[in-house]
Order: structure tokens, then sequence, then C-alpha cells
């Protein structure tokens, strides 16, 4: 039921991120109910092997965490069982899962990538003058070419229309060109009605009515207001799907293995055929043999020999003819690289196409094996977190599906650009998933706390120097009460020492340098200090009275060695002594050291005469 739930939280979430990319393309439409729900219903199926990993996540995430902060976890530890046999029946679900994913991305996805494209291919056609860009052309209407500088959507208008119409061949064609217009749909829904103001229109005369000449006139009209009727069908028709059905998101993994064949020896077949014609264009030369080099050196010797310098022959031509020459060679030139030029990007097209193929049969397998990783993760972090419900299960399941979605997004990118290698490109994610997973179920299943925030804390806190306050509350049953007579001679012996300490010690001179950095220096002394006024505190935290308790909290936390050198290892002060920058910085760092420590024996000293007033009174 968890599963289920959080599912179906995730499949909206999905959805609704996904619905907002083709929110432009679907307002404004007049698309039906029915229309919409297949629209829906189509897009939900698509996003079924993407919510079912992260819906994983965060079910393991909770129940796991739910277990380890009602104690039920280490009940079931108590009890013999590990971590691991714990998750043994969860792990055969999630497998079952995990199959269940490669089974709806190979079969059922297919069919409604292509219905979903299908459907989203008619949306934009129905009303074309909500899809038409700014500042470039939109040919979605039949044999017109439509160009629009600006639209305004409050009032409908266009302004800087640009219209190219050819209703047949080359000369059978027309440019209009208007300061501004409006395009509406007329009531049979069959034309559209483009209405143009301030503008010219240009034509072509027809071939047929000039009598076949070898020139094309054409006729000039300036005009202030002028209608056009296009042809547009503008009823909810289903666009043609036999361009979608070749993309390798509408097939199956045994029809892209199968197509993967034909593009590739279809590319091998483009690349003979190019390479082919280029050895016309350029000198090709292949290894020959010892006899073959003879003969061919031979050949080219008799030829320099008979044939003149071409140099010569174009120095001896006129200015005229020189200059034909060249525009000539540049001409042919231009063509071969323009022609080159088109080879190549026909070439990247169809290699682009061998490389989506395999994108999307790596894709399949990768998004199923996600499944099982996501629960690796989930479980073990829930079992260490040992936090329930959906806050913080919910943060991390973000936090982790968007490292994944953005290792796995820009390995596709690079993949799809032939930037990498599409192994690689699409197995990156799991490269990067698989050891936390593995690190988690490790750390999870020795009981580790890799995730103790005190821990972190406190580490932290002690790297930065940060000063440590004591939080003795109030205790409402006491088994022992305090020796108040005890403890005052011990506080009375604590303030004797810290007085001695002070003045031998000399907290406020700077120390040598070399006596921090390479040679030994513990403070036994205050270690010794800080250990009495320890146990002076633990006996007298049991007091009833108020006052006492407040200051045993006003007693600061002694950083024992951090005045008298950085590290405790000698090895590691030495070194930091020696690199200059380091070493000052740690020496200004214990220089402050000394200058708390000062001040807070003063503090302590005060807060136990404070005390020793309060406990002489007391029984």
């Amino acid at each position: 039921m968890l599963f289920a739930a959080t599912f179906f939280i995730c499949q909206f979430v999905l959805m609704m991120q996904f619905l907002w990319r083709y929110v432009d393309d679907l307002i404004g439409k007049g698309l039906t109910l029915d229309v919409m729900a297949q629209f829906l219903w189509y897009m939900s199926l698509l996003l079924v092997p993407q919510a079912i990993p992260l819906a994983i996540l965060l079910s393991s995430l909770i129940t796991f965490g739910n277990l380890g902060e009602s104690s039920e976890l280490t009940a079931i530890k108590a009890a013999g069982v590990s971590l691991m046999q714990s998750m043994r029946s969860l792990i055969i679900i999630v497998v079952g899962l995990a199959a269940l994913s490669l089974y709806f991305q190979d079969v059922i996805g297919p069919n409604a990538n292509q219905k979903f494209g299908q459907l989203l291919l008619s949306m934009k056609q129905k009303n074309p003058e909500l899809e038409i860009p700014e500042g470039r052309f939109y040919d979605g209407l039949p044999n017109t070419n439509l160009y629009v500088e600006e639209k305004n959507l409050e009032t409908g208008k266009l302004y800087g229309v640009m219209i190219y119409r050819q209703s047949g061949s080359y000369e059978d064609q027309a440019i209009i060109l208007a300061d501004s217009g409006m395009l509406q749909s007329t009531a049979e829904k069959k034309h559209l009605l483009m209405t143009l103001w301030s503008g010219e229109w240009f034509e072509n005369m027809r071939s047929q009515d000039i009598g076949g000449t070898a020139e094309v006139p054409y006729r000039r009209e300036t005009f202030g207001q002028k209608q056009i009727l296009l042809d547009f069908d503008d009823g909810f028709n289903l666009a043609d799907a036999a361009g979608i059905a070749s993309s390798a998101k509408s097939k199956s993994s045994m029809q892209i293995l199968h197509d993967l064949d034909s593009i590739r020896h279809a590319n091998d077949s483009v690349g003979h055929a190019v390479y082919n014609e280029a050895r016309h264009y350029t000198l090709y030369t292949e290894p020959l043999s010892q006899k073959d080099s003879l003969r061919l050196q031979a050949v080219l010797q008799s030829a320099v020999i008979s044939l003149p310098n071409p140099d010569s022959i174009y120095n001896s031509l006129n200015s005229e003819t020189r200059r034909e020459v060249a525009r000539e060679a540049a001409r042919q030139a231009q063509s071969v690289a323009n022609e080159v030029a088109m080879k190549s990007a026909y070439a990247d097209f169809i290699n682009r196409q061998e490389r989506l193929h395999e994108i999307e049969v790596i894709g399949k397998f990768t998004l199923a094996l996600s499944c099982i990783i996501f629960f690796f993760i989930g479980a073990p972090l829930g079992a260490i977190i040992r936090k329930g419900g959906l806050g913080v299960p919910v943060i991390i399941s973000v936090v982790v599906f968007i490292v994944y979605y953005i290792f796995d997004n820009s390995g596709m990118r690079m993949a799809r650009d032939d930037n990498w290698t599409v192994w690689y490109g699409k197995t990156i994610s799991m490269m990067v998933l698989t050891p936390l997973a593995v690190f988690f179920t490790y750390k999870a299943n020795s009981d580790s706390t890799v995730f103790n925030v005190d821990a972190y804390r406190l580490f932290f806190t002690r790297l930065l120097g940060l000063k440590q306050k004591r939080n003795l509350a109030y205790k409402e049953v006491v088994i022992s009460p305090p020796d108040y007579a005890a403890d005052v001679v011990k506080l009375r012996e604590i303030i004797a020492d810290i007085d001695t300490y002070r003045e031998e010690q000399h907290l406020l001179r700077w120390p040598n340098p070399l006596k921090v950095f390479f040679r030994p220096g513990d403070d036994r002394r205050i270690q010794e200090i800080s250990d009495n006024l320890a146990f002076v505190i633990d006996d007298l935290c049991n007091t009833r009275d108020h006052h006492v308790l407040h200051e045993l909290n006003n007693i600061p936390i002694f950083a024992t060695h951090a005045h008298t050198r950085p590290f405790r290892q000698r090895w590691l002060n030495a070194i930091t002594g020696l690199i200059l920058p380091v070493g000052l910085f740690f020496y200004i760092r214990m220089i402050r050291f000394r200058l708390r420590l000062y001040r807070e024996l003063g503090v302590t000293e005060k807060a136990c005469n404070s005390i020793i007033a309060r406990c002489e009174g007391c029984d």
C-alpha cells in the first residue's frame, strides 16, 4: 500500500512537470474532452517507467525510516535477523518491479509514445495562428511559408508579415509583404482568412501564360488592405504517424536491434560512396611495393618533363583570362566545398540516428536497473537515518533523483552528440549511484552512524574552534544528592590552581614558534584542572538549587591543547610549521585560543566563587 501511494504521488508530480512542457499546445486549441483524456492517458503511460524507481526509493526510505524510528528495526536485529535478511522479500519484489518496468518500456511504451507523438503533432497543427513563432518562418500551412516579426497575443494582430507562396513550379510563386495582418479561421473550419494591411504583392506570371519564353515576368501590386484565403482544415484530424513510427522511441528492443543492422549498413554504404566520390577531388595514394614505387616515380618524372609548368601557363595568359580562370577555379572549389558540407551534414544525421537507436535500447535496461539501485540506496538510508513520514525521506529522494537525472540526462546528450560513447553516456548514472548503494548498504548492515548529526556537529565545532556550552537540565528525580562540603573544598582547590596556572603560563604573551611547531607541548596542568572541574560538576548537577545549576552552565568547556600547538601529532605540527602560510594561520589561531582560555579561566573562577557562596548555606 505504501508503494502504491508513493507511486501515484510520483506519477502525479512527473505528469505535472511533463504537462507544463506542452501547456502552450493545449490551451486555446478548442480540444474536446476525449482528445484531452487520450493525451493524459498516453502521457501517463510514458511516465510509468520513470515513476517506478522514484516510488521504490521513496517507499523504501519511509518503510525502513519508520522501522528505525519506532525501534522495530532494533528489535529485528536483536532477534538475530540481519538487515539483508529483513530485506530479502523486498529484494524479490523490487526485482519483479524492475522486470515489469523493462516489459513496460519494451511492449507498452513504444506504442504509447507513437500515439502520444501523433496526438501532439495533431494538436500543434489544429490552430496555426497560435503556433506561429516570432522571428522565423512557419511552414505549418500547405504550400505556404509565413514569417512574423512580432505578434500581439491579446489582439491577435501580426506585425512585419512576409508570406512566401508556391502552388506549383518555381515560376508559380508569390511573395507578399505587409506591415500588419490577422489570421482567422472561417466558419466551416476548412480555410484560413488572412487580412493584410499596408503591403505589396510580388508574383511571377505563370509560365503557360507567357508562351514558354525563357524569362518569367512578374507583377507588382501595392495595397492598403487585402484578404487572402488559405487552404487549411481546422478540424481535429490525426496526423500521419509514419515519421513518428520511424523514431527509436516508438520501437521495441527487437525492432531497434533489427533496424540497427540496416542503419549501419546504410551508413557504411554512404561512407563508401562519399569516399569514392572524394577520390575524384583529391590525390589518393596507397602503400605501394618497391617495384610499383619505382614505376610511379618514373611516370611522374616523365610527366614533369613532358608537361609544362602550370604556373608558366597561367603567367602566359592575359589579365582578363587570368580573372576568368581564377573565378572558375573558385567556383569549382566552392561547389566541391558545398557538396562536401552537404554530405557531411547528411553523414552526421544518419550517424545520429544510429546513436539514438543505441541510446534507446540501452536506456531501457539502465532504467530498469535503476529500480534495484534505488532500493539499495533508499532502504539502507532509511535504516541509518531512522526518520519516517514524508519529511526527510522526500528531501533525500528528491536529492538522489536529481543527481541521477543530471548524470543520466547529461550522459544522454553527450552520447547523442557523439562526444562520449553511447555505453559510457548511458551508464554514467549507474556508475555514480552503484558505489553509493554499496556504501550505504554496507554501513547500514554494520550499524554505522555515518549520518549521526551530533557527531558531525561536534567534529566541525572542534575543527573551527567554536565554543561548546554546557546544557545541564534540572532533574526531577535525584537518587544521590551532592556532597556540598566536599564540593566546596574541591572548588577552592580549583580556584587556587587557576590562580597559580595564570601566573605561571603567561597566557597573554606570544608563544615561541619553535616550541609550538617543533617541540612537544601537552599542557597537563589545564587538563588536570578540567578533569577536577568535571568531577565537581558531575556531582553538583544533582542539586535542587536552580542558582547553582545556572552557575554550572556558565562554566565553559576548556580546549585543553589548542593553546599550545595546532595538532596532537608531532610530525604534523612540524610539517605545518614549515609551510609558511599554513603555519602562520595556525599560529594566529593558537594565540586566539590562549586569549580565550585566559578569559574562560576568569569566568570559571567567578562562577566557582558564586557556587561556593551558595553551597555553604545548603545542607
